[in-house]
């Protein structure tokens, strides 16, 4: 006789089976068109919301992606799925990135979120005494009992609704000290005191030793609260570090870096790639960024074949349309045709050149 403890196990088991996430590929091939940004600052709550899913995983599947990277919250702090947490970008169209989960595992393609841990518009308009206001492009949020909470939940629940592969975190650094100049807001003075057990100076600055070890320990914590929301929703799910700063003391040497899943170079340099070998974890991957910054130069860097067996990813903010431009264009014209110096046109050029290495044309 079947037991209703066997019945309601039997139920979970092929629930998580479910929701278990895809391998990862031999080698990550992943791109992310980047809805964080609108003409240099974070774009406004509903902006881009009419986007297809279909048509963007038809993109990705056209450039030869094998991992998308798309949105769970970005930076303006509304999600990209519905009837979660976290209220939808205003007028989103479609559920997208749980429509772009499904699509993608169709086609057998990894789709992982993002969490911009650091900066969050919503949240500094709605907590103003928790955020150095709502500065629209910098990272501004201290990480305060309350706001790890609320992190933690957001993550939770993309995870459980949406059965996505994984989740970048970027932008895991404390507020910029540009934003510090009239002084630390009270939140962050209280938070410094309850993790240095130092306190907060009447007149000025933390002293340098006690600053560092304050903003180490904060984003320890952060990585703590993120590690465990995680494993709570789903340990197989992915946790994948963006950082353009690999080399900075507060993250040297980090738990953050040791445990997770994947670890990126966001910047050009791969010397800042190389730097943390010894500091990650064994069997995490560590990924070049490509595409993104007008110092990337893609071919280039795939001119040397020490490079090539690299994992790699590239984003771009998108056109008026929601997407780059179509993947015939960049096949159809030289890398060279994309002889401009903006931002979009560098993107152009180098897309054109990943486009072609991730469908193996070269």
């Amino acid at each position: 006789m079947t037991t209703r403890r066997q019945v309601l196990a039997s139920t979970f088991g092929a629930a998580l089976a479910g929701a278990r996430p895809l391998a990862t590929p031999r080698q990550i091939r992943a791109f992310c068109i980047d809805f964080n940004w609108y003409k240099g600052v974070f774009a406004p709550p509903g902006h881009w919301n009419a986007a297809s899913p279909e048509e963007h995983v038809r993109w990705y599947e056209a450039l030869g992606a094998n991992t998308i990277q798309t949105f769970c919250v970005s930076c303006n702090g509304y999600a990209w799925y519905k009837g979660g947490f976290v209220p939808p970008q205003p007028g989103l169209k479609h559920d997208f990135l749980t429509d772009v989960v499904r699509l993608g595992h169709k086609r057998g393609t990894l789709v992982m979120g993002y969490f911009c841990v650091g900066a969050n518009s919503k949240w500094g308009g709605d907590h103003p005494e928790l955020s150095y206001g709502v500065p629209g492009n910098v990272y501004h949020i201290p990480f305060t009992d309350a706001y790890l909470d609320y992190l933690a939940r957001s993550m939770t629940d993309a995870i459980r609704r949406t059965h996505l592969d994984g989740y970048m975190i970027d932008w895991v650094w404390n507020p910029h000290d540009k934003l510090r100049v009239k002084g630390w807001i009270e939140a962050e003075k209280q938070l410094f005191t309850q993790l240095t057990r130092v306190p907060f100076p009447t007149e000025g600055e933390p002293q340098p030793a006690d600053k560092l070890a304050y903003e180490r320990r904060a984003i320890e914590r952060a990585w703590e609260r993120i590690h465990e929301a995680r494993d709570r929703a789903n340990p197989a799910c992915r946790i994948w570090l963006s950082c353009s700063r690999l080399n900075d003391p507060t993250v040297q040497g980090s738990k953050m870096l040791n445990e997770c899943d994947w670890v990126m170079n966001e910047a050009p340099n791969r010397a800042l790639l190389e730097g943390v070998r010894k500091m990650v974890g064994s069997r995490t991957r560590l990924i070049q960024n490509l595409v993104g910054w007008p110092g990337h130069d893609a071919k280039a860097f795939l001119a040397n074949p020490a490079n090539r067996g690299l994992d790699f990813y590239g984003f771009a903010e998108p056109r008026d349309t929601s997407l780059p431009l179509p993947v015939e264009e960049y096949l159809a014209k030289s890398e060279a045709a994309f002889a401009g110096k903006d931002r979009f046109t560098v993107n152009d050029r180098n897309i054109a050149t990943l486009a072609r290495f991730y469908r193996e044309l070269r």
